[in-house]
């Protein structure tokens, strides 16, 4: 089999620990004070060469009062103040999709490199636009899709590529909670990007990526809600051969949010949840099944900060793991189901 996702070298089962050092320490400022940097700032500041001396919010006592809770030394009431202090290398962006676009090319062009939180965007061309704005200022850009970093994942690909279960011919993968309405909730609102499909949807495709590349053909079928925005959508992915993915995303039920690759010579899954497993279940036809065990450090999101570290220090524009035609790529595939669902946002009518 073909690797379509390259391994990053913290995932290797030899690597020492993601938190270990790799070269000069880097300044870090954080953009958000929401619940996804709640959950992935103490992994950040876990490595050894990280130094998270700066939050932004909109509203500075938040950010303040953020700051104070996790021992960062400076905090702003709007990102570009933040963007504006020299001390500062690189940001890690974790607002709600909608924001991405304008917050990412304010942090490219004062200079700084910049991890974003999936997706990207909320359309290719904005990809396009930061992807070009990065290369032009020689700065690094990276899409957090945090499981591609992890050692499950990598060794997922790794049994994949040895041959051991034959071709993949079939991924199925399914994400998804019971997601209360509320019109102010991100999830829910046209304005932030909400929506199954653009909060979940990368996970499930990200195993079809990684088993059979980028898809020759998308179908989709999905329920809207009042304000347009997606509650649950199912995605078919064709491939030349005898090749298929069926990926779903909801906020309306709580499936098995596992991942399942069926190849010509046995299968390979995940426990829950797909996007950070912690076990590998492996039916070869031909030999007996097997699982393999993997214990997380910290969240795991240690993972993809250790590769956006290693870019930066060895002065590398984007990561190997999560290259930017890959981002591009996924936000066109995301852009072909919501044209067939007629799904689209405030950012669709122009790019900044």
């Amino acid at each position: 089999m073909v690797r379509y996702i390259q391994a990053p070298p913290a995932a290797h089962s030899s690597a020492p620990s993601p938190i270990r050092a790799t070269g000069r320490s880097l300044n870090w400022g954080v953009v958000s004070t929401g619940s996804i940097v709640e959950k992935v700032v103490a992994d950040l500041q876990s490595l050894e060469d990280a130094n998270v001396i700066a939050v932004s919010s909109r509203s500075e006592e938040r950010a303040r009062a953020f700051a104070d809770e996790h021992d960062i030394e400076w905090a702003y009431g709007s990102y570009e103040a933040m963007f504006a202090e020299p001390e500062i290398e690189a940001v890690y962006i974790g607002t709600p999709h909608g924001q991405h676009f304008e917050i990412a090319m304010a942090a490219l062009r004062a200079g700084k490199n910049v991890v974003c939180e999936k997706s990207l965007t909320i359309n290719a061309a904005e990809a396009r636009a930061l992807v070009a704005e990065a290369e032009d200022r020689d700065l690094f850009l990276m899409e957090a899709v945090w499981s591609r970093f992890t050692p499950a994942f990598a060794r997922a690909m790794e049994i994949l590529e040895s041959g051991e279960l034959g071709e993949p011919s079939w991924v199925q993968a399914d994400l998804g909670f019971l997601a209360p309405y509320d019109p102010t909730w991100r999830l829910y609102d046209p304005e932030a990007g909400g929506g199954a499909l653009l909060d979940m949807g990368v996970y499930p495709l990200t195993w079809a990526i990684g088993a059979m590349g980028f898809p020759t053909s998308v179908q989709a079928s999905s329920d809207l809600n009042d304000d347009g925005v997606d509650i649950q959508t199912a995605i078919t992915l064709g491939y030349s051969g005898v090749r298929h993915a069926q990926l779903m995303v909801s906020l309306t039920s709580s499936p098995t949010k596992e991942a399942r690759v069926a190849c010509t010579g046995g299968w390979l899954g995940t426990n829950a949840p797909l996007h950070n497993p912690t076990k590998l279940f492996i039916h070869p036809v031909n030999g007996p099944a097997r699982t393999e065990v993997f214990e997380p450090v910290g969240g795991n999101y240690t993972y993809e900060f250790r590769e956006a570290t290693r870019c930066i220090q060895e002065g590398l524009n984007e990561s190997p793991t999560m290259p930017w035609e890959h981002s591009v790529n996924t936000m066109a595939i995301f852009d072909g189901i919501r044209h067939q669902l007629g799904i689209r946002y405030p950012n669709d009518a122009y790019v900044k």
